[in-house]
């Protein structure tokens, strides 16, 4: 079986264990949040993992990059959802601290991935 490029990514493949992290966190959110909150969490989650499939696919390195930042700024959605819920009682303080060193691991290595798709693009 064919594996395509962003498979191979450690980025894409820490993305797409957290989806399945948030996933479970969130399958016991109140059932008046499932379209609101609850769906905005996993789309955040999702949206990080699918910008970097869908950033392999482009041309330049500079369209790369700017899917890579969109990466980025979905992870940042995630974590402002996952403190709110934190906020109202969804999640435990403790839930969320231990989500936070795997936000924080993804992302340093999509600042990374990023400065190394901007620095390639120099070149």
């Amino acid at each position: 079986m064919y594996t395509y490029g962003f498979e191979k990514l450690e980025v894409w493949q820490l993305a797409r264990k957290l989806v399945s992290e948030v996933y479970a966190m969130t399958k016991n959110f109140p059932s008046e949040e499932k379209f609101i909150l609850t769906s905005q969490i996993r789309r955040a989650a999702l949206s990080v993992s699918a910008n970097l499939a869908e950033g392999t696919s482009r041309g330049t390195s500079k369209d790369q990059a700017h899917f890579t930042q969109m990466a980025y700024s979905s992870l940042m959605e995630l974590l402002n959802h996952l403190i709110v819920s934190t906020d109202l009682g969804y999640l435990t303080e403790k839930t969320l601290d231990g989500i936070r060193p795997q936000i924080e691991l993804l992302s340093n290595k999509l600042n990374a991935f990023h400065k190394f798709q901007k620095n390639r693009n120099t070149k």
